[in-house]
C-alpha cells in the first residue's frame, strides 16, 4: 500500500477519533500519523516516502523564508524615502525544460514579492524576470537559480522517481 495513502488514512482516524473535520486538525492528524509510520517503519519496509516528506517540508520553509526576506526587502524600499530602484528584466537560463518544472518556478518567482516571471522562451531554456530592485541582474539570476530552480527539479524529479519506484512494486 502507498505509504502517503496509508499517512491521510491516519489523518482520517484521528478526525474521526477527534469529531473535528477542519483543516488544522486533519494537518494534526497527519503530523501523529506520520510519527507513527516513522515508529512502525521496520514493519512497511524500505521506502523513500520518509525522505520526501522531509524534502517537502524543507522546501516549505524554504519559501516561507524567502518570501518573509523578500516582503522586507519590498517594505524597506517602500518605507524609506530617496531610494533608488533600479528596476530590470532579467533573462534566467533554465536548467530545465520540464513543463511542470517551468510552471511551478516562474509561479515562485511572480509569488515572491519584487519579481514577476514574465515569459518563457519558445524552446523553455529561458525565463524572462522582472525585477523591481535589481542593479546587478546576476545577482538576480543566481538567487533564482540556486533557490527556487534547485529546489523546484530535486523536488519534482524525486516524487516523480518515487512514484515510478511504487508503481514497480
Amino acid at each position: 500500500m502507498n505509504i502517503f495513502l496509508l499517512n491521510i488514512a491516519l489523518a482520517f482516524i484521528w478526525a474521526a477519533l477527534t469529531g473535528l473535520f477542519n483543516p488544522s486538525n486533519m494537518a494534526l492528524g497527519f503530523v501523529f500519523g506520520y510519527l507513527i509510520l516513522i515508529f512502525i517503519r521496520r514493519a512497511i519496509g524500505p521506502t523513500a516516502y520518509f525522505a520526501k516528506v522531509r524534502q517537502v517540508v524543507s522546501f516549505v520553509v524554504f519559501l516561507i523564508w524567502a518570501l518573509v526576506q523578500a516582503n522586507l526587502r519590498v517594505a524597506k524600499r517602500v518605507i524609506l524615502p530617496g531610494q533608488q530602484m533600479q528596476p530590470r528584466v532579467v533573462a534566467v537560463p533554465l536548467d530545465t525544460n520540464n513543463e511542470a518544472e517551468i510552471t511551478l518556478l516562474a509561479n515562485l518567482v511572480s509569488l515572491t514579492p519584487g519579481t514577476l516571471s514574465l515569459d518563457v522562451s519558445s524552446d523553455r531554456r529561458v525565463l524572462f524576470v522582472h525585477a523591481i530592485n535589481a542593479p546587478d541582474p546576476e545577482v538576480v539570476r543566481q538567487d533564482i537559480k540556486r533557490g527556487f530552480e534547485r529546489r523546484v527539479i530535486d523536488l519534482l524529479r524525486g516524487i516523480a522517481s518515487n512514484l515510478d519506484q511504487e508503481e514497480d512494486r
